[in-house]
């Protein structure tokens, strides 16, 4: 359900296809996908570039890189040489809006207003715009939408709403956001905003009507969790406010059936237990607007449509940049595009008294370490471990750092350390860090010590997929308790059915016990869920020279060094390539456990993956 929701969202959505580097007149096609496959990230010189296609294939690739501040130099030189091109001004403004330099993207907003190919961005950007000066009417003239899209017409018809309580007309806004028509995912969206609306407006009857029945929509808790959990939050602080104590916890206990151990609710829950004030994330008609941004923002956020969701959320910043849960998500972006510093300074910007500052600590420590500044990292994640001993979440942070960094005896004494402020009673949540206390003493060669932390990582959550996957992997590689093993996996398969890695796990188990045809069968299944992985490769290369495949073998091997293995591996990949896997009689001294280093854990749940 939710994915078709998505689907349907940006296949429909005009924004989709203005944000996905479309071809520019003028520039050969066949240079445009240079640009794209140019598979590292380089640094151009503005000042060298002297040609209109230099510029403008230097600017792709650097926003194929998302270096929005190359880009926009680059842009602007191209500007240069032929000033009048739309093309490159469209181009421009978006890598400054992404960049979040919104002011001199309103400025080309403003220009390219007349721009039908633009017209959804300049328009939100431009009323946004007039919102944050306080002209709350001229954003209101703005706001225009007649297209055929339920999401646009539902996001204008929100800020436009918002525009009428900054002008002073809240009752005229919430009226016309509770006469809202849609589709039925509209309902999570036009009822939270009825509700800070009417909290806004000071009607705590329509407030309370309206946040109970956004509570009540769990189709909308799963289509908009990020809206959904901000509705909890509302009522409970108005509940709170209102001496309704009980209605308060009773709320926040809605949010944690669905976001266990989130901590922002976790600390509404002291806070409202203590008696103390509570104060509204929303109380303006700019908060109210920046958090239509931030929900539609939320509500896209998948693979794929990170520059969608970053040019609502650096607009949704713009208009209150307070907003913790705004910047954690800019951060977390900015590190799937590997933009290490850009995701820094965002978590740096969350405010001190945040709930949502651990968090941003945590990832900045994780950040610090993607980036290359792995001693920084350590001691930036031990000195959060230090200010509070009790945060779980400082552990797996500090021993996801200590994994990557291969430290496996320093990753084994996090993890003692951990499991001692646990206690004798670990809860369910705990499974992660005696799975990880497992797989550091496993890499130690401490299979005595490993094993028992892997088995309670599996009583604390049975069905737990990579902990299933990781013991029943280990057993067969050892010879040991193989149909235990090999059961193991195949549930872990069942419940990860599209997991690449999982599934690698199962066809190599199979090559392992001398089964081949099913090994082809699983890792071919693997390799297309994982076209690009050197490990899979490797393992279905081998799997076909074993059925006799040969050509096919070699060919898959090549795929595996060309897709950048690990460097112990290389060479006896290359020796599989010239000379083939020897005879089966000699597998027992030739045939390597050929594990990858295990993806470490990031706070919350861990990801890793062995094969």
């Amino acid at each position: 359900m939710r994915q078709r929701f998505v689907t349907r969202l940006l296949s429909s959505a005009a924004l989709a296809a203005v944000l996905s580097l479309g071809g520019i007149g003028g520039v050969n096609a066949e240079d445009a996908a240079k640009a794209d496959d140019a598979g590292t990230t380089v640094t151009f010189d503005p000042d060298s570039v002297s040609t209109f296609s230099g510029a403008f294939l230097a600017a792709r690739t650097a926003d194929v890189d998302h270096d929005y501040p190359t880009a926009i130099e680059l842009y602007k030189k191209a500007l240069q040489i032929e000033p009048g091109n739309p093309e490159i001004r469209q181009r421009l403004m978006i890598s400054l809006l992404l960049n979040g330099d919104i002011k001199d993207g309103v400025k080309y907003a403003n220009d390219l207003k007349g721009d039908p190919t633009v017209e959804r961005i300049t328009t939100i950007v431009r009323g946004m715009d007039a919102m944050r000066r306080g002209e709350f009417k001229t954003a209101e003239s703005i706001l225009k939408y007649d297209g055929p899209n339920d999401l646009d017409r539902m996001m204008n018809d929100l800020l436009l709403a918002w525009a009428r309580v900054g002008a002073g007309r809240g009752k005229e806004g919430l009226t016309m956001v509770e006469k809202m028509k849609g589709p039925d995912w509209v309902r999570i969206f036009q009822n939270y905003n009825a509700g800070a609306i009417a909290i806004v407006n000071g009607d705590v009857k329509s407030a309370r009507q309206h946040l109970n029945d956004a509570v009540l929509d769990k189709e909308g808790g799963a289509t908009a969790p990020d809206t959904f959990m901000r509705a909890i939050m509302a009522l409970a602080r108005l509940e709170a406010s209102q001496g309704n104590k009980q209605k308060a916890l009773d709320a926040v206990s809605v949010g944690d059936n669905l976001l266990p151990n989130y901590t922002p609710l976790n600390a509404l829950r002291d806070s409202i237990e203590k008696g103390e004030k509570q104060e509204q994330q929303v109380k303006s008609a700019e908060e109210g607007a920046a958090g239509v941004l931030f929900s539609v923002g939320g509500a896209l956020n998948r693979d794929g449509a990170e520059d969608i969701v970053s040019l609502y959320l650096q607009t949704a910043n713009a208009l209150d940049p307070n907003s913790a849960d705004t910047l954690v998500l800019l951060g977390g972006i900015a590190e799937k595009q590997n933009q290490m510093d850009r995701a820094i300074a965002l978590y740096q910007k969350v405010p001190a008294n945040s709930p949502m500052r651990r968090i941003s600590e945590l990832q900045l420590g994780l950040a610090l370490a993607q980036g290359g500044k792995v001693d920084e990292a350590r001691k930036h994640l031990q000195s959060l471990i230090a200010s509070d001993p009790t945060d779980i979440r400082s552990y797996l942070a500090y021993g996801s750092v200590l994994s990557d960094a291969k430290d496996y005896q320093a990753m084994a004494d996090n993890y003692d350390k951990a499991v001692e402020v646990i206690g004798p009673l670990p809860g369910r949540s705990d499974w992660s860090v005696f799975f990880q206390r497992g797989i550091a003493y496993e890499r130690l060669k401490k299979w005595d010590q490993a094993e028992p932390n892997f088995r309670k990582a599996l009583d604390l959550n049975p069905d737990q997929p990579q902990v299933l996957n990781y013991l029943g992997y280990s057993w067969i590689d050892m010879n040991r308790n193989l149909d235990e093993g090999l059961g193991m996996i195949k549930k872990a398969v069942e419940l990860r059915p599209d997991d690449g890695y999982i599934i690698d796990s199962l066809g190599w188990a199979y090559f392992r016990l001398n089964r081949y045809n099913d090994a082809v069968d699983e890792l071919e299944r693997a390799a297309q869920i994982k076209a690009g992985d050197a490990t899979i490769n490797d393992h279905l290369g081998d799997a076909y020279w074993r059925v006799g495949r040969k050509l096919e073998a070699v060919y898959q091997w090549n795929r595996a060094l060309a897709s950048e293995p690990e460097e112990t591996q290389i060479p006896k990949i290359k020796e599989k390539v010239a000379n083939g896997l020897p005879a089966q009689d000699d597998d027992s001294k030739t045939v390597d456990k050929k594990q990858p280093d295990p993806q470490p854990v990031t706070p919350p749940p861990p990801v890793d993956k062995k094969s």
